[in-house]
C-alpha cells in the first residue's frame, strides 16, 4: 500500500492523536509506524510468526505492543478500555466475521477503520432494493454509522491485486439506529430474512427460522407492507418493526 494511503488511514483512526488502537494484520509495520507518529497507543496483532519477528526487530516500533494472535480468537474484552479503535487491512475471508465479532463484544470499538475489498464495502453502505443490500448491511448499520472514506485501485499495491480496495470508517452510534424489544431476535430475523434471497421474506423466514408464513404475512400486513415483499425491500426501521411484531 502506498505511503499516502497509510497516513490517511492512520489519521482516520487516530484523529485526536492519543487514541487506543488495535491494529489487525500489522505485516511489516507501515501502518503501525504511522499510528505511532500520530501519538496513538498501538497494539499490533499479527498471526504470522515471521512477521511478528520482523515487527519485534524494528526499533522504531518499540513503543507498540506486538502480539502474535489470531484476530478472530483474540480476547479483546480482556484488554480493551472504552473507547478504542480497530484498524487494519482485512483479508476477504476474515473481514465479515471479524467485524461482526467486534460488534458483539462487551466493549465494541468506538471506531473501525478498515481496508477491505471494494465489494465488501459496497455491501456495508448499500441501500435497500440493491443487489449489495443484505444482512451485513443491517447488522452493521444497526450499531454503527458507516461511510466509505476512499477507494484504492490495484496500482496502489505490490504485488498488484485483481480487485479494487476501499477504506471504510464505522463510528459507533450513541444508541442503536432503531429501538427493538429483543436485539438478539432482531438479528435472528435479519439473518433469516436473507437466507433465501430469491424467495419472499415470509417464505424465507419460514424456511430459515420455522416462522409460519401466515404469521409473517400478518405481521407485514399490520405494518402496511406487501405480504409478498422480499427482504431487500425493507429498510432498517421496517426490520425493527417486523421483529417486534413477530417477537
Amino acid at each position: 500500500m502506498d505511503g499516502g494511503a497509510v497516513k490517511r488511514i492512520a489519521a482516520l483512526c487516530a484523529p485526536g492523536g492519543d487514541e487506543r488502537v488495535f491494529e489487525i494484520g500489522a505485516g511489516t509495520g507501515a501502518l503501525t509506524r504511522a499510528l505511532l507518529d500520530r501519538g496513538a497507543s498501538v497494539t499490533a496483532i499479527e498471526i504470522d510468526p515471521d512477521l511478528v519477528g520482523v515487527l519485534g526487530e524494528r526499533e522504531d516500533l518499540g513503543s507498540a505492543a506486538i502480539v502474535r494472535a489470531d484476530a478472530l480468537a483474540f480476547d479483546y474484552d480482556a484488554v480493551t478500555t472504552d473507547p478504542w479503535c480497530a484498524a487494519g487491512n482485512l483479508p476477504y475471508n476474515v473481514a465479515t466475521p471479524l467485524v461482526l465479532r467486534w460488534l458483539e463484544l462487551e466493549r465494541p470499538p468506538a471506531r473501525i477503520v478498515a481496508m477491505l475489498q471494494r465489494d465488501v464495502v459496497d455491501r456495508l453502505i448499500a441501500r435497500p432494493s440493491t443487489p449489495q443490500y443484505g444482512s451485513l448491511t443491517l447488522y452493521v448499520s444497526y450499531a454503527m454509522e458507516v461511510r466509505r472514506a476512499f477507494v484504492l485501485g490495484p496500482g496502489s499495491f505490490y504485488p498488484r491485486p485483481n480487485v479494487d480496495s476501499a477504506v471504510v470508517v464505522m463510528e459507533r452510534r450513541a444508541a442503536p439506529a432503531v429501538t427493538v424489544r429483543e436485539p438478539a431476535f432482531f438479528r435472528k430475523v435479519v439473518r433469516g430474512a436473507f437466507a433465501y434471497r430469491r424467495k419472499t421474506l415470509a417464505n424465507s423466514l419460514s424456511l430459515a427460522l420455522g416462522i409460519e408464513r401466515e404469521r409473517s404475512q400478518a405481521a407485514l400486513s399490520s405494518l402496511g407492507l406487501d405480504t409478498e415483499i422480499r427482504a431487500e425491500q425493507l429498510d432498517l426501521g421496517a426490520f425493527g418493526a417486523l421483529a417486534d411484531s413477530l417477537a
